[in-house]
């Protein structure tokens, strides 16, 4: 345990010195930078890796943007200007954003920022695929003409105005897109309904529904009368039970206090069941003491017993009905990457072999690294965390698609391996980016069958 606290300390540590190298603080003393420099050379120079490669992107898409305009308005200096003055303009207004950041702190003004960032870059990105898609072919036809002594004037084709008009043209999608999901996507919430029959489940369990709901953020909300909307929208599945599976908040728990009444307003004969996410326990922000730290999270605890969820910490508890049971775990956050301080095997302990499971996890990595390995028989497990990167393309039956299926390959939707299921639910909230690009808001709806012969 205090190996794992040191280390959470270390990263807060350092993510404080950057701020204070990049305002010049850190330069009173030259033997200290040198210390902490020494102290961290391997993060240090990961970090200056990755954004040295993030600038070079940035550059390049600008670049190839204003290769379009140029082509297609290339005597009309002023709006060549003007596209410089622009780009100029939001990444100077971004890299303010991310400066003046305090995650002590917060201010919608950085999720602003954050849109600007996303609305600014989408479209560019499409320009770019097909900009240098032309180039490729350019340079090819460059090549085979200076090879066959049939080339005139320079080594490359001029551009074709056709393709800059279509790159034009196509980036105008991503960028009303991401328009749509700042404005209306966040807060589009749609229900999403599953069936799941099982050999073993009691037949006293059988049409035994769940409402899930997972990563609510409400640090990020700015809606009432929506979030509302959507507590409405739980309630009317009329299910046994809710299930949260984790981030109540973005970083302190006094996030949550406008919206203890709201949340309240949950309804679930059987009960209301939530575990704790990565985010809930405050490690992406730097305590003035560890007693500050702990005082904040005996303040979520209070505030999950007052909205009326029972808090399962790496225990587990039993559902009746009429007279049957089936176990319900819930461990603490358990990511591979990320903090780790759930233990299914504690949570699970005492729990008979043959009875019928279900988990609470917050991270789906756990399921692959750990549960469909478990020595005890887990036929559900409930997740998010993902949020489906609040970004992607799903089109049932013939496209489901977001960049967070390179880092998590279950990231949304419903699993099976090995006979266990696990479903990712892409979550209630939004984090960082104040939108939803094709990746909706979620409300989970899970029916349980007995199979019949």
């Amino acid at each position: 345990m205090k190996e794992r606290k040191s280390k959470e300390y270390f990263v807060a540590d350092e993510v404080q010195f950057w701020h204070s190298f990049i305002f010049g603080k850190a330069f009173a003393s030259s033997p200290l930078i040198f210390i902490v420099l020494k102290k961290f050379t391997p993060m240090v120079v990961s970090i200056i890796f990755r954004v040295f490669l993030f600038l070079l992107f940035l550059a390049l898409i600008d670049w190839y943007s204003y290769q379009a305009f140029k082509t297609l308005f290339n005597n009309q200096a002023w709006i060549k200007i003007g596209f410089w003055i622009f780009s100029a303009s939001v990444w100077l207004l971004v890299a303010y954003g991310f400066l003046t950041f305090n995650r002590d702190n917060p201010s919608q003004n950085f999720g602003r920022f954050m849109s600007l960032l996303v609305l600014s870059i989408a479209p560019k990105v499409i320009i770019l695929g097909l900009m240098f898609g032309e180039d490729v072919v350019r340079f090819v036809a460059g090549a085979f003409q200076s090879i066959t002594g049939n080339r005139e004037g320079d080594f490359m084709p001029d551009r074709r105005k056709f393709v800059s008009q279509t790159a034009l043209v196509l980036s105008a999608i991503p960028f009303i897109g991401v328009l749509h999901g700042v404005f209306i996507g966040k807060y589009r919430y749609r229900v999403l309904r599953h069936t799941l029959e099982f050999d073993d489940l009691p037949e006293e369990f059988d049409g035994f529904t769940i409402t899930q709901i997972s990563d609510v953020h409400s640090g990020s909300f700015d809606n009432k009368k929506k979030i509302e909307y959507g507590i409405d929208l739980i309630n009317e599945q009329q299910s046994d039970v809710i299930l949260f599976t984790g981030d109540l908040v973005n970083n302190q728990s006094k996030e949550m206090e406008p919206w203890i009444d709201t949340f309240k307003k949950l309804k679930a004969p059987m009960g209301k069941y939530s575990i704790l996410g990565n985010h809930d326990y405050g490690d992406y922000m730097t305590w003035p003491t560890k007693e500050a730290k702990d005082a904040n999270m005996e303040h979520l605890y209070q505030i999950q017993k007052e909205i009326g969820f029972t808090l399962l910490r790496n225990e587990n508890v039993k559902l009746q009905k009429n007279g049957a049971t089936i176990d319900l775990i819930g461990v603490e956050n358990w990511g591979k990457g990320f903090a780790q301080h759930g233990d299914l095997n504690k949570a699970a302990e005492n729990l008979a072999d043959d009875s019928f499971k279900i988990l609470m996890s917050h991270d789906p990595s756990h399921f692959d690294e750990v549960v469909k390995k478990f020595s005890k028989f887990i036929h559900l497990t409930l997740s998010g965390h993902t949020h489906g990167m609040q970004f992607g393309i799903e089109i049932p039956g013939f496209i489901k698609w977001s960049p967070v299926s390179w880092r998590y390959p279950k990231w949304a939707g419903l699993y099976e391996e090995l006979g266990r299921y696990l479903h990712v639910n892409r979550g209630f909230g939004f984090l960082a980016f104040p939108g939803r690009v094709g990746i909706w808001p979620e409300i989970t709806v899970l029916e349980l069958k007995k199979k019949t012969a």
